[in-house]
């Protein structure tokens, strides 16, 4: 049967052996390399052998443990998905969701690592597999076609006792079993079974003998033969302009169904959920600082920090605060939501993305702020870079994820009962006067992050320099103006009355428009200001981005003007 590139058959790619702790394997499969790795978790991963950004292979990659690192230009990739996590190039940005390299479905079995061209057919070991400890044999290169090959070592076979033939490339020679890679129309790999043997040594040299014979036969007889034409796999292009594409937004009301397979007390008034799919499959890639919506069974939507390391996509691990005058979120999480429950939540999105080409990275956290900081010091901690994060809490038992912190190998402080004034002077202490490169981020309650930026203002660091997150507005909304908004890209001009938002009057013209928290906090609705005055009443934007008069968000922010124009 003549190699097909959408061949669904499992075939042997490497032995578990050729994965050793942080190294990148290069497999070949009917004319595709693969990137194989095996991540610090145990989970192998098999990927086309291509950085999406310019092409070089990811098996000359790093592997961090949990991310793979292209050696060029230093894209990212996260363990199990592929999708990628962070580009160097911008680094102030999270990247876009559609990058994601190309992944081929792959099982550890019999000490042999297998993989197949797509997962149309699930894997299937061959008869008696289970029934005996295997040896895997050293692999056999053989510069020859796949069916040449097969046929080869069917004649191995004694005349009494002849060659029992398996599904796929396979066949059975006594107690031994013997499979054919086919790396391409040309060329091709033996690997085989044994019954786990006394003297392993001897037993290698013995089959090594025989199985060079057998290539060396088979090399001259291929090299009388036309030379078959190379399989062509057709790789899909992603261009690198996706990096600083803005995302696709993800439409209201788009979800994923996870179950609550886990519900913990992680400190006093802090309870932790794990989320995971109910099929057991990995969850789309996230960005530290990402976070999802939750659909809650009253019909609410909140908004939560992933407090996952890199590459930990088996499950998502949420932080929910008790708070006794919760408007229903928090409230009915806590109250109601047990383990087993099923959830709706959204993909993540980020809207604080960490920089990773800071010479000094200080992360402030107040309550239950410490999930998406906790997020960002896991993956700095992977990558081995410098990072302090300071935790301030009123008492010890309100500080959640102690085992995680724990865990961390960076500068971690815990800043019990402060009063307000003290924990001002502790983060000037910690802060210090700007250096170039500095960076700082700040998660907790709105009056410490208010403080924390102005501290940080007042010891010459940029705006640019701090970032922020808030979990909600309190501001008091003032929705008493009206005015006229002009949807230059909808040609659309739009009446917005007194009590009524930007937002919720596009939404009645029957625009569909990205939302999230829809109280100015997340991000998820800024957009583009070509003329006009903008009132705003968000706490997402920065001063210096709202004196720029750019931008806004539609869900809060009104016109101080009597008319606005918008990107929209």
């Amino acid at each position: 049967m003549p190699l097909s590139l959408s061949d669904p058959t499992w075939y042997p790619i490497a032995s578990s052996e050729d994965l050793p702790f942080r190294h990148v394997y290069q497999g070949q499969l009917l004319g595709r390399e693969l990137a194989v790795w095996r991540a610090d978790d145990g989970n192998v991963n098999v990927w086309e052998n291509r950085c999406l950004h310019r092409g070089v292979r990811l098996s000359i990659g790093i592997n961090e443990g949990q991310e793979l690192k292209c050696q060029y230009h230093g894209w990212r990739y996260a363990n199990q998905s592929a999708g990628c996590t962070y580009i160097p190039a911008h680094p102030a940005d999270a990247p876009a969701r559609r990058i994601e390299n190309r992944k081929y479905p792959v099982k550890e079995a019999f000490g042999l690592i297998w993989s197949a061209a797509n997962d149309d057919q699930k894997f299937a070991p061959f008869a008696g597999a289970e029934s005996t400890d295997w040896f895997p044999l050293r692999p056999m290169p053989v510069n020859a076609a796949p069916e040449d090959v097969l046929a080869g070592l069917a004649r191995l076979a004694p005349d009494d006792q002849p060659a029992d033939l398996l599904p796929g490339m396979a066949l059975r020679l006594g107690t031994t079993v013997y499979f054919v890679q086919p790396v391409d129309a040309g060329r091709s790999v033996i690997r085989g079974l044994i019954e786990k043997p006394a003297d392993e040594v001897a037993t290698l040299r013995h089959y090594n003998e025989t199985l060079t014979k057998l290539r060396d036969r088979l090399e001259r007889a291929a090299a009388k033969k036309p030379a078959p034409e190379p399989l062509q796999p057709v790789f899909e292009k992603v261009s690198a302009d996706l990096a600083s594409m803005p995302d696709i937004a993800i439409p209201r009301g788009n979800t994923m169904p996870v179950v609550v397979k886990r519900k913990w007390q992680s400190a006093d008034g802090v309870i932790g959920f794990e989320l995971a799919d109910r099929d057991g499959k990995h969850l789309p890639t996230f960005q530290p600082g990402a976070h999802i919506d939750v659909h809650l069974p009253n019909g609410l939507i909140r908004q939560y920090s992933i407090t996952n390391g890199p590459g930990d996509l088996s499950s998502y691990v949420i932080g929910v605060k008790q708070e006794s005058a919760s408007k229903g979120g928090s409230k009915v999480l806590v109250e109601t939501v047990r383990e087993g429950d099923v959830l709706a939540i959204s993909e993540p999105r980020n809207n604080f993305p960490l920089r990773r080409d800071a010479t000094r990275t200080v992360l402030i956290a107040g309550g239950i702020g410490i999930t998406p900081l906790l997020s960002m010091a896991r993956f700095l901690d992977k990558s081995s870079l410098n990072y302090e994060l300071h935790y301030f809490a009123r008492t010890g038992d309100g500080l959640a994820f102690q085992s995680e912190l724990a865990a961390l190998h960076g500068k971690v402080d815990r800043h019990i009962g402060l009063a307000r004034e003290a924990i001002k002077a502790k983060v000037a202490e910690v802060l210090g006067q700007y250096q170039f490169a500095n960076h700082v981020y700040i998660c907790g309650p709105g009056a410490m992050l208010e403080m924390v930026q102005e501290t940080a203002a007042s010891l010459g660091w940029p705006d640019d320099a701090i970032h922020f997150e808030y979990f909600q507005n309190d501001k008091v909304i003032d929705s008493s103006s009206a005015f006229d908004v002009e949807l230059a890209r909808s040609a659309m001009t739009l009446h917005v009355p007194a009590g009524k938002t930007i937002l919720e009057t596009m939404r009645e013209a029957g625009l569909t428009v990205p939302s999230s928290c829809e109280q100015g906090a997340c991000g998820t609705c800024l957009t583009t200001v070509m003329e006009g005055e903008v009132d705003h009443q968000d706490v997402y934007l920065n001063k210096t981005e709202k004196a720029s008069n750019t931008c806004m968000m539609t869900c809060v922010s009104r016109a101080k003007s009597g008319r606005l124009v918008l990107d929209i």
